[in-house]
């Protein structure tokens, strides 16, 4: 099975990587958590985002606070799905990092959930490699009974 990357600029960004890997967790996902700024450490960045694939990973969770440049330079250099996780840091409480995850250039996507909200980045994770692992379509189908949610 394919393994789940979360990657975050910054330590301070732990917390929401932490309620990704929670969720992930549920479905027996493996992941791995990477600590790679976009702006201090382009060329890391640069390696990460070229090889990704070959380390048998297959969804990127990005999570970037203020700027919010981590999603998208990792999109432009990844043909991977990447899911924008904009943090709740700074004056303007995500909302920043939020546009500027969603406004990408045509060409390259970035799906992006809530501010903070990882666990929803994971989900989303689960489904896109649910594609290709039928064992995850019944793990969500069961997590998803478990709300009351009659479409599951």
């Amino acid at each position: 099975m394919l393994k789940v990357a979360i990657v975050m600029g910054s330590e301070s960004d732990m917390p929401v990587a932490e309620k990704a890997a929670e969720t992930l967790k549920k479905f027996d996902v493996e992941y791995a958590v990477r600590i790679i700024s976009a702006h201090r450490m382009p060329n890391k960045l640069r390696t990460f985002a070229l090889t990704v694939s070959d380390e048998g990973f297959g969804v990127i969770i990005a999570i970037a606070g203020l700027a919010a440049h981590l999603p998208g330079v990792i999109a432009g250099m990844t043909l991977l799905p990447v899911i924008g996780v904009p943090a709740a840091t700074g004056p303007l409480s995500g909302r920043d990092a939020l546009l500027s995850i969603v406004q990408m250039p045509p060409g390259i996507p970035v799906a992006c959930v809530g501010i903070g909200n990882a666990g929803n980045a994971a989900l989303l994770a689960v489904q896109m490699l649910s594609l290709a692992e039928p064992a995850l379509v019944e793990k969500m189908r069961a997590y998803r009974l478990k709300f009351g949610d009659d479409a599951a």
